[in-house]
């Protein structure tokens, strides 16, 4: 039997951030499902910070991230830029008002000044100069180590399988043992539903989609300098990587039971068909394709907080595919609803009850 103050449910980017700020001032064990942490979501990201991306709603999490995500060396400048046809400027325009007055630079280009071989109909561009790569593993293994210089116990192959109510705590179940705990967190990604009505709480409707993304080799190869590009529209986006590759994806989202998801051809096809609408590149090799998790609660905005309900019951869910970009703020924000105490100065004049789990009762 292992004892804690709390527990975390899931060692992802979620579970393993928001331990990195807790570890000091309570007794932790996060429980990991899989051989190893990361393994379905944070471990399948496409790698980058916009923040633009996840809507205005996201955005104050991700803005106040960029600071401590630069000093830890985890960004690498990339650009962005958000295309369109004729009939997608009501979309180009909504785009800027939804950022006016953030801080955010957007700036009205000529796409075809940054991207070489744009086909003719993709007219209207949006260039979002701070945008940039974000060292995914780099982030997750430092989360991971902080919390584990501070006491914080990983258990992997850990899943949880039960937990009731003992007196003022918890008895877990889970696949390594009983574990007591005063505080259950549900950082469990795709699978915090699941983990909710386990614990006896009324799930909150956070759905998994299926996230298609391919490594894709070009004749000719991708330019260097080349930003990442999305459809203003919302059918693809992709990425430069080393060597000339880029990561494409049709940028679906495909509702899913969660599990170990996998990509489908038609999807890879449909990206593919896509991107060689836009540029008069051929795609001469798919060199590797992937799938990964997303989940979003019913209004797409992540859920933080204890439950109304519970009140031993922490949420930590439901941050879709902007979970990495937002961890840093994200953390300090959930430790300090968490722990009762004032927020850091980097993420005090966010406004936690956006992402409070009662607002799906109001």
């Amino acid at each position: 039997m292992k004892h804690c103050d709390i527990a975390i449910i899931g060692a992802g980017i979620a579970g393993a951030s928001l331990a990195a700020e807790i570890g000091s001032q309570a007794r932790v064990i996060m429980l990991e499902a899989e051989d190893r942490p990361g393994f379905h979501a944070t471990g399948r990201s496409a790698a980058f910070w916009s923040e633009t991306y996840g809507g205005a709603g996201v955005q104050p999490l991700t803005s106040a991230s960029g600071p401590a995500l630069n000093e830890g060396g985890f960004l690498s400048p990339m650009g962005s830029l958000h295309i369109g046809r004729a009939a997608d400027r009501p979309r180009i325009d909504a785009l800027l008002a939804e950022f006016e007055g953030t801080g955010i630079a957007l700036i009205e280009v000529d796409p075809a000044s940054l991207i070489p071989g744009l086909r003719a109909e993709w007219m209207l561009g949006v260039h979002e100069p701070s945008c940039s790569y974000i060292d995914v593993a780099g982030l997750h293994a430092a989360c991971l180590s902080v919390a584990r210089s501070s006491g914080v116990e990983l258990l992997c192959r850990a899943g949880l399988r039960g937990a009731k109510r003992e007196g003022a705590g918890w008895l877990l179940d889970t696949a390594a043992g009983p574990v007591r705990a005063g505080i259950i967190i549900d950082a469990a990604g795709a699978w915090a539903d699941h983990v909710a009505e386990m614990a006896g709480v009324p799930p909150i409707g956070i759905t998994a989609f299926r996230r298609t993304m391919a490594q894709i080799r070009t004749e000719p190869l991708a330019p260097e300098g080349l930003p990442h590009v999305a459809d203003i529209g919302g059918t693809f986006y992709f990425k430069p990587e080393p060597g000339g590759r880029l990561w494409l994806t049709p940028h679906d989202e495909i509702p899913t039971e969660p599990c170990d998801t996998a990509p489908e051809e038609i999807d890879v096809a449909v990206a593919i068909d896509r991107f060689e609408g836009v540029v008069d590149w051929r795609v001469a090799a798919v060199e590797h394709k992937w799938a990964g998790l997303r989940s979003f609660a019913p209004d797409r905005q992540p859920v933080y907080g204890f439950d109304p309900h519970e009140p031993g019951f922490f949420w930590c869910a439901g941050q879709g595919g902007f979970g990495i970009q937002t961890a840093p703020a994200a953390a300090r924000l959930a430790a300090a609803l968490l722990l009762g105490i004032t927020p850091e100065a980097s993420v005090r004049h966010i406004d936690a009850s956006v992402y409070a789990p009662d607002r799906f009762l109001r």
